[in-house]
């Protein structure tokens, strides 16, 4: 249920909702936009409550939300949200955001080198995964404590904030201490211990697809990370599991733009994930951005071959240089030119 607030509600007024909505036992979320103040009342709402809320001071209308998820969803929120990373706004159109880097941080020179590559080329945040989940416990899974320090000695010399994925609630804080958004992987859609973790953080999380979930499913994901208090939800479309086996999974570019209608979370894409193929990114990429993507999430590596995961999925990067290149005719054609990228000028010798 959502109570909309007068325009010209006073302070006191908005508070004396909040403070009965708490009374009742039931949990508040303030709202405030540029022209209205909505407060939204979560928990196990009765009809009789309409009627209350709908007579006390300050108060215009009380509506009951038809969406499970209730904070993730425009009934609630009609304002897209940002969400800021340093100098970075990533939503509401502010302008593309490129997160790029290895699929799994794996030797120091490969990691300088890529990270060198893509600050190099405009890419705003470096991207690595020190802890991976893996289908097979055979397969690498992350130099975990040590990679982090890799991808921070990476933060140190290029000025790339960190984006990097943490697979277990036990690892949130020391996860913390280095990266600049919490990456929630494919696999961990539904690790509700793990969204409820995150979500008392104060950190950004991008919340990426379950390879299974409907979009419903998925931002009933982002409905535990923000009922924890941590509004700062980006969603991440990587590509579904369907019966086609040509690519690694199916890149569902209807997301986008019905997520943009449903939800008013920001947005990104994974075009490395969805497809598997290197030479498939740049092409799913442009797609992604001209859907009404807030950003890209890709892989790049400095010798794919070499690569101790995703190889075959992963740019160098010479080829997302060009990518870039072409983010930013199309950027600007489309009127969300790729933001500028604060970081660190190329060391000099």
């Amino acid at each position: 249920m959502i109570v909309v607030m007068k325009t010209d509600a006073a302070e006191g007024e908005i508070i004396n909702v909040q403070k009965r909505v708490r009374e009742l036992g039931f949990k508040d979320s303030l709202i405030k936009g540029v022209e209205r103040t909505v407060i939204a009342v979560l928990g196990g709402v009765y009809p009789e409550l309409v009627d209350e809320f709908s007579v006390m001071d300050g108060v215009d209308t009380v509506l009951r939300v038809s969406k499970p998820y209730k904070l993730a969803s425009r009934e609630v929120n009609p304002y897209d949200t940002v969400v800021s990373v340093g100098d970075l706004k990533i939503g509401a159109g502010k302008g593309l955001v490129v997160m790029a880097g290895p699929c799994s941080v794996d030797t120091e020179e490969y990691v300088m080198n890529t990270a060198r590559g893509v600050r190099d080329a405009g890419a705003h945040m470096f991207r690595g995964g020190a802890f991976k989940p893996r289908t097979s416990p055979h397969s690498f899974e992350g130099h975990g404590v040590k990679g982090l320090g890799l991808l921070a000695k990476a933060k140190a010399e290029t000025g790339l904030q960190i984006i990097t994925e943490v697979v277990d609630p036990r690892d949130v804080e020391v996860v913390c201490e280095t990266a600049d958004i919490l990456q929630i992987g494919s696999r961990n859609g539904q690790n509700f211990s793990l969204l409820k973790e995150v979500g008392r953080t104060n950190k950004p999380v991008l919340l990426k697809r379950g390879m299974w979930a409907t979009v419903e499913e998925w931002l009933l994901a982002a409905e535990h990370v923000l009922n924890q208090g941590n509004n700062k939800v980006i969603l991440c479309e990587r590509g579904i599991r369907t019966f086609e086996t040509a690519t690694r999974f199916t890149f569902d570019i209807n997301a986008i733009p019905l997520v943009k209608r449903l939800s008013h979370l920001p947005i990104m894409a994974d075009p490395s994930h969805s497809t598997g193929k290197w030479y498939l990114v740049e092409p799913v990429a442009m797609a992604a951005v001209a859907a009404g993507a807030d950003g890209l999430l890709v892989e790049v590596h400095a010798s794919p071959d070499h690569a101790l995961s995703d190889g075959a999925q992963s740019l160098t990067p010479a080829n997302f240089a060009v990518l870039m290149a072409k983010l930013r005719v199309l950027g600007e054609a489309l009127g969300r030119p790729l933001q500028p990228a604060e970081t660190k000028a190329p060391a000099t010798t």
